[in-house]
């Protein structure tokens, strides 16, 4: 870990609300209209330096270098898939580090972007969990990784997936704001459908979310839909029952009209029985969802194996055939350790 150096100690422009800039610039007997400006260089275009804001006058830029960071990251190293996709390993100023990923197609690109160092939710397959959870990041720092992205691939980014390393619910406060500013006009300007956040199933959490004003996608880790096998795989929400869940997912669709999905990576033997997929349809029939089916990508030293892609289509045949949608997700990046539950915070 690198030592820290003052910067560390000076709050971040990329943390700050827009009250607190405002508040900052009348402190320091500016007008208003500078917070805008110094907004879009730091969330338009990604400022690494205050000397790098022309607009603003050099007593300003000066002022501000004393007063404020404007973070950024470190790319530590860089691997890229035979799909075009990239998996970046990223430092902040105080030495913690994560990993980011850019997903190209045609005329998108995706960001699957971290909202902790490491983990502590502990999924039994998840590459993540079995390194624990160093930190919570901020929402400067969820905004840096996909500002790195979008910088290296020099293109604009149509969305953001927050199905990183790390648990987005169990730190709300900043993923909503990192989501806020990518989908704010003058940030990335991200459509909210376009904005996915994933969580393992923290029940409080989805019921706040769906409270919230925009139209953000919700996806949940689901993974069985029987209660011995789900605490089995997933210990960190052992808690939150799958009745519980149940309710919660109905309720959020009834208050927000908006589909979620249920992510459930089929692992062989342990998830993708007769029965199993007998309790998933009963779990889903009749509401409002989409069944994102992955097939279990490979974790150096894990227990578990992936199903058959002939066992892939038969959940997708059975599931619609009770009503429920369901697809078979195409895992990028699975040659570089890029796909779900592969990250880490390290690279090879």
């Amino acid at each position: 870990m690198q030592p820290q150096d003052d910067s560390t100690k000076r709050q971040s422009i990329l943390d700050m609300s827009e009250h607190e800039l405002a508040d900052l610039l009348a402190e320091l007997g500016q007008p208003a209209f500078r917070a805008k400006q110094i907004r879009s260089w730091v969330w338009e275009k990604g400022a690494t330096s205050f000397d790098q804001m022309t607009n603003l006058p050099k007593s300003l830029r000066e002022q501000l270098a004393q007063r404020c960071d404007l973070g950024g990251v470190t790319e530590v190293a860089r691997q890229e898939s035979a799909d075009g996709s990239r998996k970046y390993l990223v430092r902040y100023g105080d030495g913690t580090a994560v990993e980011c990923v850019g997903m190209p197609t045609k005329s998108r690109l995706t960001v699957c972007a971290s909202t902790q160092a490491g983990c502590g939710m502990q999924c039994a397959f998840c590459a993540t969990g079995a390194s624990g959870l160093t930190r919570s990041l901020t929402a400067g720092e969820i905004y840096q990784q996909v500002l790195h992205v979008r910088d290296d691939f020099d293109a604009r980014i149509t969305g953001v997936v927050m199905m990183g390393q790390g648990e987005p619910f169990a730190n709300y406060e900043q993923t909503l704001a990192a989501l806020r500013r990518l989908n704010d006009p003058n940030g990335m300007g991200i459509g909210a459908r376009h904005l996915t956040v994933s969580t393992c199933g923290i029940i409080p959490m989805i019921t706040r979310f769906s409270k919230e004003p925009e139209q953000f996608t919700l996806a949940v880790s689901l993974h069985s839909a029987v209660q011995r096998t789900r605490d089995a795989l997933m210990p960190g929400v052992k808690r939150y029952s799958l009745l519980r869940l149940y309710d919660a997912m109905g309720e959020y669709a009834n208050r927000t009209g908006r589909r979620p999905t249920y992510e459930y990576a089929l692992i062989k033997g342990v998830n993708d029985t007769d029965e199993e997929l007998a309790y998933l349809c009963d779990f889903c029939r009749n509401t409002l969802c989409h069944v994102n089916l992955i097939q279990l990508n490979d974790v150096s030293g894990s227990r578990f194996q992936p199903s058959s892609p002939e066992r892939a289509n038969t959940f997708v045949r059975r599931l619609t055939s009770v009503g429920v949608e369901a697809t078979i997700r195409n895992s990028r990046g699975a040659d570089i350790d890029a796909a779900c539950g592969q990250l880490r915070q390290r690279l090879g």
